[in-house]
Parts: structure tokens; sequence; C-alpha cells
């Protein structure tokens, strides 16, 4: 992609939840597109691979095991980061979390599990790359939300709850650090078909894949939110903050 507008050559990303998933295809797609990546997520193991697929790519790549969860972890993989790299320019808040159960069941601990994965990661992680955005007066913060949070989900009202959230954050952190020339932008992906989600296919003992409820008929591919993320990430959207792009094959016009 050399000369294009949509390139991140040399640029510098972290990628929370990159070692499965949508996380992984957006690691490898930005590798692909010329940056630097550093993968976290809480298995060191998921991510040893997917770094050692990037440097394959001939780009650069740090695995850090990371609870999004928790301060000291989330800072220590900023600071890793810039020990390796020297700034940081790109941040995907993609770790999450989450399982079904119906509100009048859900313990309290259950619900503070997915909302703090889900919510306070992104919460942390952005507060810990702002200094060093702010500084640099520029970056990228690119959420991953869901279209749960924006139409709700039975049976996830904590997930549901939680991505809402991380649009409205989004909104927010655009309007207090649209000054210093960060863009924070959301992705809210549908139905996708994951390697976490055809787990819970045959965990359940589902031999073929469910139609997908949309326009398309179809199930998305995590690549798909992956090449949205690269336009969020890249040059092409800097006149572009505080918006939630929904990609779900066209869940709610069929409704």
């Amino acid at each position: 992609m050399t000369g294009s507008i949509f390139e991140l050559t040399d640029k510098v990303a972290i990628v929370t939840g990159g070692g499965t998933g949508i996380g992984r295809s957006i690691a490898l797609e930005f590798a692909k597109s010329g940056a630097h990546v550093v993968v976290a997520s809480r298995k060191l193991a998921n991510l040893e691979g997917v770094a050692g697929e990037i440097r394959d790519l001939g780009r650069r790549s740090l695995a850090v095991a990371t609870d999004v969860r928790q301060q000291e972890e989330v800072e220590n993989m900023v600071q890793t980061t810039l020990g390796e790299f020297g700034r940081i320019d790109i941040l995907v808040n993609n770790a999450g979390a989450s399982f079904g159960c119906p509100l009048e069941e859900m313990s309290p601990g259950g619900w503070d599990a997915v909302v703090n994965i889900n919510l306070k990661g992104v919460f942390l992680c952005s507060r810990a790359v702002a200094k060093t955005m702010i500084e640099q007066q520029k970056g990228k913060i690119i959420n991953i939300s869901s279209i749960a949070g924006v139409y709700g989900s039975p049976m996830m009202a904590h997930y549901s709850a939680a991505k809402a959230g991380v649009i409205n954050l989004t909104r927010t952190l655009a309007g207090e650090w649209g000054k210093h020339n960060i863009n924070i932008n959301c992705i809210a992906p549908g139905p996708i078909l994951t390697e976490g989600y055809q787990d819970v296919l045959k965990a359940s003992g589902i031999t073929e894949l469910p139609a997908a409820p949309n326009a398309l008929k179809r199930w998305g591919h995590p690549e798909e939110i992956a090449y949205a993320a690269i336009f969020l990430a890249s040059e092409a959207s800097n006149y572009m903050t505080g918006e939630t792009i929904c990609i779900d094959g066209g869940v709610t016009i069929i409704a």
C-alpha cells in the first residue's frame, strides 16, 4: 500500500485482545499495511503466535501479557511499548468478553466482570496512552463496541450496557482530546464468525452455522472489521472523530 493515504508505514499500534478473533485480524492487517504492532491480552500463549506472524510480514512486534482491568498491567503495556518504539500512534481497544444470562439471575460479580473488561479497560488503556499522544499532538484511538451497544441484546444486559458506554466514552473523549489532534472513533460489529463463536457452537452441539440475521444473509469475517480499523487508523480519517461505524451486514434494515 506504499503511497496510499490508507497506509500505516512505520506507525506504532497497540491492539488489546490481539491474540484471537477480531483483534488478531486487526493486528495482522495493520502489519500488512506497514505498522509495527504490540499485541496484548491476558494469555501470552495466544499472543506469541500473532507476534511471530507480524514479524514474518517484516514488521516489528511485541507480545505483552495484559489484563486491561488492572491499571498496573495497562501502564506496563504502555511503558513497554514506549521503551521499544519511543511513541504510540494508534491504540485499538478491542479486549472484551461476555456470557449469556437473564438479568434477574445475574450476580453482581458477573456484571462487574463483563463491565470491567469491556468498559473499564477502554478507560484505563485510553488514559494510559493519553499523555504520550497529547505530547505528540497526534494519535488515533479506535474502540471496538458492538451493535449490542447500539440496540441492546437479550440475555446480554451487562455486555450491552458496557458497549453502549464505550460508544458514549468515544464521543466524550473525542470532544476532550480533539484539540490535541487525537481522533477517537468506534466500530460496532454485528454477527462476526470468530473462533470464539465457533467454539461456542461446538460446545453447544450445534453442527451447522445458524443463518445470519441480516440483509446480506451471511456472517461477517474478522478481516472485514480490520479493514475499517485501517481506515480509522490512517490519514484517510483525519477529519473524523467521535463517530461509531456499524458493520453488521444490515441487521437493522430487515427488522
